[in-house]
């Protein structure tokens, strides 16, 4: 017979948010029985890998109304909350704990350690402190819901877990949307988001390893745009402008099966010279000196080459059809994107519970009460992995708070 423990508060999901939930919640009732479960047998393992190792915490855009711009679902549900806890507050946190972050040029916030297992350590740590009970491999397998006593019997392989409050918390969790389901909460379908894009174009492989710093790119038949640092790889092009537009048009994407046109204008805020002034910004010199300073020079010549131009003929003796080819490549490089690639080793979806049924002042479930929610198992996603933690790290202390004032009876 399964046994049967009585909980004050269950946390489904052993990363950001789960945790961030139950240390904010643990911290209002000291005294309250708390359980973090985590179907697999490595807790945070998503801030692990996150940055390349490094975990970046947020981001460093402490206006709320800017910050919402770069969540491409979730935007407007998220603005009070800011308003609450943004990244000033989650900076805050986290150096109470003794770890310092720092701010990269690009926004993007940092333990100062340059190592994830400084945030990891310190949530492991506080969550010790508090007395949280965390049990790992354990995967719930049914959810049961008494609404006339509001209360949630929560069954795994080991055990039954009986709460009248609950977080799910479970990242992208496919299991648990299904068992939300049977509750009766709406699930958007998910999709992909943050992904970088494939083009099978061998003569791109030479160039792989080169950024440029300020490009645009253009999906036109989903009128779409994204500006930003563009990088070049073996398989196509990733860097920022490539991740928001993946972000903003992932459903679009999906429904073309990742197939479509795409343009990239690699001096949109540069003056391009007319075809009398091109030829005279360096008369005598081979045209395989880069006029451009921001222009890589491997793609300058790869610009050459694509438009036949001689990279030892001299600038002064450019034609009119070469200058105009040449142009139309730094200015609109038309490619066929044939396919995605997970970004790293970070996977994010667009998808997973309805906005329209959660209430954002609390991050409670509107139909199901003593239902919590926050992280990535919402329709929310960010531009970036530190927007997608914010999130997390509101999300969960929003719920926190509003769990902390809810009768265990």
């Amino acid at each position: 017979m399964t046994e049967k423990i009585q909980f004050d508060t269950v946390i489904i999901g052993g990363g950001a948010a789960g945790f961030f939930g139950a240390i904010h919640y643990k911290r209002e009732r000291p005294d309250d029985r708390v359980v973090i479960l985590e179907q697999s047998g490595q807790l945070l393992s998503k801030v692990k890998i996150s940055g390349g190792g490094r975990c970046n915490v947020t981001h460093a855009s402490f206006d709320p109304k800017i910050l919402v711009s770069n969540y491409p679902r979730g935007s407007r549900e998220l603005l009070g909350p800011f308003h609450q806890f943004g990244p000033n507050e989650t900076v805050s946190f986290f150096e109470e704990l003794d770890v310092k972050i720092k701010t990269e040029s690009d926004g993007r916030m940092f333990p100062v350690s340059d190592s994830s297992d400084s945030i990891i350590g310190a949530l492991l740590t506080e969550a010790s402190r508090l007395g949280i009970e965390i049990h790992i491999s354990t995967k719930v397998q049914n959810i049961i819901y008494d609404k006339e006593i509001n209360l949630f019997n929560i069954g795994t392989s080991k055990s039954s877990y009986l709460t009248h409050k609950c977080l799910f918390a479970a990242g992208s969790s496919y299991t648990c949307w299904k068992l939300l389901e049977k509750l009766g909460v709406g699930i958007v379908d998910p999709v992909p988001s943050l992904f970088t894009f494939n083009i099978d174009d061998k003569s791109l492989h030479g160039l792989a390893g080169i950024s440029v710093a300020d490009a645009k790119v253009t999906v036109s038949h989903g009128k779409l745009q994204s500006s930003g640092p563009v990088l070049i790889t073996h398989w196509g092009l990733s860097g920022p402008a490539i991740l928001k537009m993946s972000a903003f048009g992932a459903r679009i994407f999906h429904g073309c099966d990742y197939r479509f046109p795409l343009q990239v204008d690699w001096l949109p805020h540069t003056f391009f010279p007319t075809y009398d002034d091109f030829k005279q910004i360096a008369p005598k010199k081979q045209i395989s000196f880069c006029p451009f300073e921001s222009l890589p020079a491997r793609l300058w010549l790869w610009f050459l080459q694509k438009s036949s131009i001689h990279i030892e003929k001299r600038y002064a003796d450019l034609s009119k059809i070469e200058y105009h080819s040449l142009y139309q490549l730094v200015k609109s490089t038309d490619f066929e994107v044939n396919g995605k690639s997970t970004f790293k080793e970070e996977f994010v979806t667009a998808g997973g519970v309805d906005l329209r049924e959660v209430d954002f002042k609390k991050f409670e479930h509107k139909q199901v009460k003593g239902l919590f929610l926050a992280g990535e198992i919402l329709n929310i996603d960010g531009v970036t992995g530190g927007y997608n933690f914010q999130a997390a790290w509101t999300g969960g202390f929003m719920a926190a708070k509003a769990m902390a004032v809810v009768s265990n009876h």
